[in-house]
C-alpha cells in the first residue's frame, strides 16, 4: 500500500504510533442495486474505494482521485452520504503501523473510465449486491455497515456521540 510523502514524514516521527487520518470512501453504485467494493492487496478483505485526503486537497477532490487510482472509474460526487470515525476504523497495518480513520463517505456516479484493480492498493474491483456481499471477507469496518450502505434513500448520517457535557 502506498504512503503518502506526509503520512511517512509523521512516520519517521512517531513510528508505528497510531495517527489519526481524514480519509475518504466512494460509494458507486450500478444497476439493481450494487455497490463497488475492492479487495484489498495488504489483506485480502473488500471495502469500498477510498483512502486518506491529502494535504491542501478537498475531500470531494480526495474521493474522486482515490476511486479513479483504485478502480480506473471516473467518478462525480453527489451527495455526502455519511461521516464515521472511531475505534470501529482502526486499523494496523502489517507493519505495525497503525491509524485511526475519520472517513467522510460520499455517493458518486460513474462518468467514464474503466473497471480494473491498480493492482497496488486493489487486487480485484467488482460490484456486488447487499446479499453477495455479505458472504465476502469484509474490512473490519464494513461489517456492520453493510445494510446502511445499500439503503439508497437513507438520509445523510453520522454515529450518535457518546459523549456530553458532564458525563465525564
Amino acid at each position: 500500500m502506498s504512503m503518502s510523502p506526509y503520512v511517512r514524514r509523521l512516520r519517521e516521527a512517531v513510528g508505528a504510533a497510531r495517527l489519526f487520518i481524514p480519509s475518504v470512501a466512494g460509494l458507486v453504485r450500478a444497476d439493481g442495486g450494487r455497490l463497488l467494493l475492492v479487495r484489498t492487496a495488504d489483506d485480502g478483505s473488500w471495502t469500498t474505494p477510498g483512502g486518506a485526503i491529502e494535504l491542501d486537497e478537498a475531500p470531494a477532490t480526495a474521493v474522486v482521485r482515490e476511486v479513479w487510482e483504485e478502480t480506473g472509474l471516473i467518478v462525480t460526487p453527489t451527495r455526502l452520504f455519511a461521516v464515521h470515525g472511531g475505534p470501529a476504523f482502526v486499523v494496523r497495518y502489517p507493519n505495525g503501523d497503525e491509524t485511526q480513520y475519520i472517513s467522510a463517505m460520499f455517493e458518486c456516479d460513474v462518468t467514464g473510465g474503466e473497471l480494473r484493480p491498480d493492482g497496488d492498493e486493489t487486487t480485484a474491483a467488482a460490484f456486488f449486491t447487499q446479499s453477495e456481499a455479505a458472504g465476502l471477507l469484509l474490512s473490519p469496518w464494513l461489517v456492520n455497515m453493510v445494510p446502511r450502505l445499500y439503503d439508497v434513500r437513507a438520509a445523510p448520517w453520522f454515529e450518535p456521540p457518546s459523549w456530553s457535557p458532564g458525563a465525564g
